[in-house]
């Protein structure tokens, strides 16, 4: 384990959540989601964790790993379509991870999903955070735009568009 990881993870706190998103900047994230979600069949949903606890930073837990474990726990595969997607950012590592259902993934594949994440990084190093999660939607529904449009007849919203804090 990385000495300097495990500093970062013990110093930070739900404060440095609030830090980067405040509440009008998770506001913003949330009509983003409810705004993309008229457009096709996913379901999108955002959450921010400021650190892993120490028994995961012990066993070596990687921001993959706890993504997975958050997309099941949120019950983000439990979508008519199978085409729920995750963003899932760990704060103290400024990782994004995002995991997508299996309906929408093998259509995408890990190639764009990792682009779509370097974008969101990059604007995070430059403190933009709310402006890379807003972008990141964009990104992400254009490819739900492509693969799973909007049917008028039927796009119930399946999943809260609220942001997660964890």
């Amino acid at each position: 384990m990385q000495v300097f990881r495990f500093l970062k993870h013990i110093v930070s706190g739900p404060w440095r959540v609030r830090l980067a998103f405040p509440k009008r900047s998770l506001q913003a994230i949330e009509a983003a989601i409810a705004n993309s979600e008229t457009s096709h069949l996913g379901e999108i949903r955002f959450v921010v964790e400021s650190a892993l606890e120490i028994g995961e930073l012990l066993h070596g837990i990687t921001p993959r790993q706890r993504a997975l474990e958050v997309f099941s726990q949120c019950r983000i595969w439990d979508t008519e379509h199978n085409t729920g997607v995750l963003i899932y950012l760990l704060l103290s590592d400024r990782d994004v991870e995002i995991v997508a259902d299996r309906g929408i993934h093998t259509k995408v594949g890990e190639a764009v999903w990792a682009r779509i994440c370097q974008n969101m990084e990059a604007q995070f190093r430059a403190g933009r955070f709310e402006q890379g999660v807003v972008e990141g939607i964009a990104q992400i529904s254009a490819q739900l735009q492509q693969h799973f449009p909007a049917s008028a007849l039927d796009n119930p919203n399946e999943l809260s568009n609220a942001p997660i804090i964890l």
